[in-house]
């Protein structure tokens, strides 16, 4: 309910007032810093800090509650986890303990086209528990320190370092700060300046156990089971999807999320409302009566974001990561793999920034530059977020623009569909997509082009025509030609460098790097699934006089 209310204010154009938490004194005297870096936020921030300290700089960890992971899996593929390996926070052996359950396949589907199966995305649960555990002892063992239950106050930028004020009145001074406390951080809030979201993933959810072990073999990815329908108390158009993964604690327990894009429109349906929906559409969907399921947990979030991301960096000697830096994509809303798939460019990127002494924002803006790619994938949260008013797009639109899609991608193989899924937009599967919806389907790519309108689409062609100046700037014989130059320039300079072609490399996918081999998921298992499937979908639940929260 509290959230609700929030939601109801962020709706309403309430927003609250953003209070000033960092302080500039330019003037003050110079400070003598304990640490190189302090980061602020310990659930997720702890896996960059371990990876610096094992740099050999002097980090601390700040962490309002106890620095704990939760009991509920975070999904993610395997890849996200060996970044983590490559960072040196986890060992091989500590990966693979930290991965509660591997499955596959994985499926994607929408009504009117068939399901498109796939393998290793998404299809690992991560116990954040173990994880943390071992990046904080680690982070620990190398002489990091951590400081829980300790929520900042205050940061104030003197000359020679940041110093952060805490509740208990304690002070920490650092030579870079780094805010990974997630969208909600305070210090996000008075760089936005109370500006109001662009885009909002309202996700409800639950973790239950009961379901059938011979069914519960697959995980959804993306998937919808209706058209758009009428949603709340104003009848608004919303179009549901679908995400559902076995659980890593029972072969019995599975964890299942619905969720729906949206603006900020007065007439969008309240969490309650969405909420009461998942409870009315999980039995037809997932082929199970409610009272055949015993609850562990219930979920539920808004995520918003902004076209302006990555955040700018306002401050000197303080920057954002994460969530908190806006990395996350509009279509995924970030979390884990807003991370792991940067952790190592941002280690090499803050251990370079430190060495050069390169911390004024306007140095440290390199670090979290403009991602072209990030920009162009709002066009695809557009064309899954319908109007507001009834009968603007067909029921069926979002369907066939996502059954046509997928289609496409689907023939034109994994090089196509993984990054998309993975949420790495490249210029040449984009080219591949589009080009191929145009000829496979030309009715419904002239129907987004009328349902969108000019200028989202003249907004995209102009950060698409930047991914491709960025697959050239970030190409692997640019990325020789930076590691040859590089060593001759003045610190600052090779700072300077290095980071342009990592930003460039970054905003146009061409940091992704495809399986060596890819996975073939055993016909069996493929079978087994595509039967559970089935079975979900020929379900009728039993009736009931009422559903509800």
């Amino acid at each position: 309910l509290k959230l609700d209310e929030s939601w109801a204010k962020l709706r309403r154009g309430e927003l609250p007032p953003p209070r000033d938490i960092v302080f500039d004194e330019p003037d003050a005297p110079l400070e003598t810093p304990e640490y190189d870096a302090v980061v602020c936020g310990g659930n997720i921030g702890i896996l960059l800090a371990t990876a610096l300290v094992l740099k050999g700089l002097r980090v601390a960890v700040l962490e309002a509650g106890e620095l704990r992971g939760r009991e509920q899996d975070w999904n993610a593929s395997r890849k996200e986890v060996d970044e983590l390996v490559a960072a040196g926070v986890l060992t091989r052996e500590e990966a693979d303990e930290v991965i509660g359950i591997e499955f596959n396949p994985v499926r994607c589907g929408f009504p009117g086209g068939d399901d498109v199966w796939l393998a290793d995305v998404l299809n690992v649960g991560v116990r954040p528990e173990r994880l943390i555990h071992y990046a904080r002892q680690r982070f620990e063992a190398s002489g990091g320190v951590v400081l829980e239950r300790t929520p900042l106050a205050a940061v104030t930028i003197r000359p020679g370092a940041a110093v952060l004020s805490t509740r208990d009145g304690a002070e920490l001074r650092a030579r870079l700060v780094i805010d990974c406390m997630g969208q909600r951080s305070p210090i996000v809030a008075q760089v936005r300046g109370g500006a109001p979201p662009d885009g909002v993933c309202v996700v409800v959810g639950s973790c239950a156990d009961g379901f059938d072990a011979e069914t519960n073999c697959f995980g959804d990815v993306i998937f919808a089971d209706s058209a758009t329908e009428a949603a709340g108390a104003a009848g608004c158009p919303t179009q549901y999807f679908w995400e559902a993964f076995p659980a890593s604690a029972s072969a019995t327990q599975r964890t299942t999320y619905l969720f729906t894009y949206m603006d900020l429109d007065e007439r969008r349906p309240s969490v309650m409302d969405i909420m009461e929906d998942y409870w009315a559409k999980l039995p037809g969907y997932q082929g199970v009566d409610l009272d055949e399921l015993e609850l562990r947990r219930v979920l539920f979030g808004l995520f918003v974001s902004y076209k302006d991301s990555p955040l700018p960096v306002t401050f000197d000697r303080v920057m954002q990561i994460g969530d908190a830096g806006g990395l996350q994509s509009p279509l995924s809303f970030g979390g884990f793999g807003a991370i792991t798939r940067h952790i190592n460019r941002l280690t090499a990127a803050v251990e370079s920034a430190l060495a050069a002494d390169a911390l004024t924002k306007e140095q440290l803006g390199l670090i979290n530059p403009y991602q072209a790619n990030l920009r162009a994938a709002w066009l695809f949260q557009a064309s899954m977020r319908p109007p507001p008013v009834a009968g603007a797009w067909s029921d069926d639109f979002i369907s066939k623009v996502l059954v046509a899609t997928f289609e496409v991608m689907e023939e034109r193989g994994d090089a196509v569909m993984l990054p998309f899924l993975q949420d790495t937009l490249r210029v040449d599967g984009l080219v591949a997509t589009i080009g191929g919806l145009m000829l496979s389907s030309p009715l419904v790519a002239i129907e987004i082009l009328i349902r969108l309108g000019p200028l989202p689409l003249a907004d995209w062609f102009f950060h698409f025509a930047a991914m491709t100046v960025g697959a050239a700037v970030g190409s692997d014989p640019s990325r020789a030609l930076t590691q040859a130059v590089a060593p001759a320039l003045p610190p600052p300079q090779r700072f300077a460098l290095e980071r342009t072609v990592d930003g460039w490399q970054y905003g146009s996918g061409m940091d992704y790097t495809p399986p060596a081999a890819p996975t073939v998921v055993p016909p069996e298992a493929l079978a087994r699934a595509k039967r559970a499937a089935a079975a979900a979908r020929a379900f009728r639940p039993k009736a009931k006089a009422a559903v509800g929260v």
